[in-house]
Parts: C-alpha cells; structure tokens; sequence
C-alpha cells in the first residue's frame, strides 16, 4: 500500500504537469480521496494504545500454577486492559537476566518486570542505558533511577497460616519447604513459624529446600521425608516443584499443606487447608496503569493486605476443621492488621 504522503506528492506532480480547468478539478477530487484514505479517529488511538509495550521475564515455567503462572496472568491483564504489546521470556541465569533486560530497553519497551529477588542485580546493571524504560523487579527491596521494587507483604497471611497449623498439628511437628534459599522465602517462613509458636510453644518447624524451583520429583521427595520425620502439616513456597509437595502430602492421607503465592487449594483441595495468595494481576495492573497514565513514581511499591493484594484464601472443604477458637483468634489478628495494629514481628524481636 503506498503511504498517504506519498499519494499526496503523486497528486501535486500530476497538478503541476496538466493545468486545465478540468484537470484541476480532478486533482482536487484525487487529492480529497487521497486525504481519506488515512487512518480512522478509531485506528489513530489503537495505534496509540498499542504503542505502551510490557514485558516480563520470569524465572520459572508459567505452567507452575503459582509465582510464575500468576505473573503471566499480570501480564495478560495488562495486555487486556490496557491495549498493550506484551512479550514473555523464562530465565534461567543471571546472564540472561542482563541480556533480556537490555533487548527490551533496546527496543523501547516502557515497562520490563523482572519476577524475583534475584533480577535486582541486573536492573539495577542495565537500567541506567534504558532511562525510558521502568525496571519493577517484584521482591525486590531497593530502589534507585528507573528501577522499582514491588515488595509483598507476605510476612502477615503466612503468620496466619502458622496460626491454623500449630494449632492443627497432631505431632507437634511442621515442615517448612522452599525452592531456594532467598529472602523473602526466608521471610515468609518465619513469619509462619512465629505464628505456630503463638498457638503452640512446644511445637518444632523443620525447614527444608530443594535447591530449584523446577524439579516436581525432587520436591516430592523433600515432602516424603519430612512426611516420614512425623511432619504432618507443611507451608510450602517451591512453585513448579511445590506441585511435588502436593502430591506427596496427598499420598501420605494424615497431613495437610498450605499452597503459596497463587490459589493453590483446588491442586489438592482433600489435603489443602489454605493459600497465601498474591492477586499478582492486579498488583501488576496497578503498577502498568500508573506507568501508562504518566502518574508512576519510581522507587519501593509495597502492596499487602491493606491494598487487598495479599491474603490467606483459606479452602472451605476443610474450614471446619479447624478449631473454632482458632478461627476466632485468626480473625482478630487479621482485623488488627488491616487496621494497622499488629505487624509480625521483626526478626530481630523473634530471635
């Protein structure tokens, strides 16, 4: 198709050449006609919306049906909502997360979501060539330039759900089991284990890690032996190898798991007492319409049970199983927390 400007000097050319009243009539009718042919009001603003791209790299596969599966649903939340060009890339090393940073920031995307603590390193690398582009590193704790961190109050549902556990456990004996080692899993652990031991002093929590995030045979077998060391609830937060933990603690008949991230109670739902729940499309969405409206800040997003991004989805197969004093006390502490009253203790209080 030759462009409208094209035609348009096609036209005048054509005026030039032949000067007749009756060519000079056609001329202006080619040049109306030629005026038409540009873009509708309509196509103009898709044009423009389309022009807002996002991108998202994740460190794990999005069938995980937990932190990575929710991160794509963000994703093509803001695709839906908001008209935007949208691009995925599994990592798997923090050279890829660089070399992927910088593509994007290459190609003039606007907003490029790293999934995970551990793409800090690489925005913070990258970010300063791409001035333009928004880095938002989810669970990331700093901040600096065109870099964010969106960090997640995940510290109070896990507390909730060491709540309902101490207060479930038959041996007295919790299993704690992550992907790997990094802080905020960290975190959300001793958040779990403080609020086992509000209910159940004498209770002891066995942490486990599988050292990846990917391997559903391996989480298995994490689950197995803690299952056979008499553990008979486990919080697990392990993504695609979590799906082993269910798989065992199905299996096994007497215990009982908590998913994490996503709403994992329908994977197990005979086993799962409740989830601790991350409405990652909409915390993404937040962040996406804020960037797209001209109205985003750069520095540490922080989006928890106030923002009713974060919560403890308990599963209602087994809700009457837990005690109803427990139920009392879990929903007293909850409500002080949505008020501001009670925050999880620090680490350093805890110790």
């Amino acid at each position: 198709m030759i462009a409208k400007q094209s035609l348009k000097t096609l036209f005048v050319t054509f005026c030039r050449e032949f000067s007749t009243t009756f060519h000079t009539a056609l001329c202006l009718s080619l040049l109306a006609a030629a005026s038409a042919c540009g873009p509708s009001k309509g196509d103009a603003n898709a044009a423009a919306n389309s022009t807002f791209r996002v991108a998202l790299l994740t460190p794990g596969s999005i069938s995980d049906q937990s932190w990575n599966g929710g991160a794509y649903q963000g994703l093509l939340r803001i695709r839906d909502s908001l008209g935007a060009n949208v691009s995925h890339i599994q990592t798997k090393t923090p050279a890829e997360f660089e070399e992927n940073f910088r593509q994007y920031g290459n190609q003039g995307y606007d907003l490029v979501f790293g999934h995970g603590f551990e793409f800090q390193d690489a925005a913070r690398a990258v970010a300063p060539s791409y001035p333009k582009t928004q880095y938002v590193v989810t669970s990331g704790n700093t901040a600096g330039g065109n870099v964010s961190g969106m960090v997640f109050g995940f510290a109070q549902p896990s507390y909730l759900a060491g709540m309902i556990a101490g207060a479930m456990t038959r041996t007295n004996r919790l299993g704690v089991i992550g992907g790997t080692e990094l802080p905020p899993v960290r975190e959300s652990f001793r958040a779990f284990e403080q609020g086992v031991h509000r209910v159940n002093p004498g209770a002891r929590v066995v942490t486990g890690y599988i050292g990846n995030w990917d391997d559903v045979s391996a989480g298995k077998e994490q689950a197995l032996a803690q299952l056979a060391s008499g553990v008979d609830v486990i919080f697990q937060n392990a993504d695609a190898a979590g799906l082993g933990i269910f798989q065992a603690v199905r299996e096994a008949n007497h215990a009982y798991v908590f998913g994490t991230n996503s709403n994992q109670n329908d994977l197990a739902p005979e086993v799962t007492i409740g989830s601790v729940a991350i409405d990652l499309p909409h915390a993404f969405l937040t962040v996406a319409r804020a960037i797209h409206d001209h109205r985003f800040t750069p520095g540490i997003i922080t989006l928890g049970m106030r923002e009713q991004v974060v919560n403890l989805v308990l599963n209602p197969r087994l809700a009457g199983r837990i005690p109803p004093a427990t139920r009392r006390a879990v929903d007293s502490t909850r409500a002080l927390m949505l008020e501001g009253k009670f925050s999880v203790p620090s680490a350093a209080a805890a110790r």
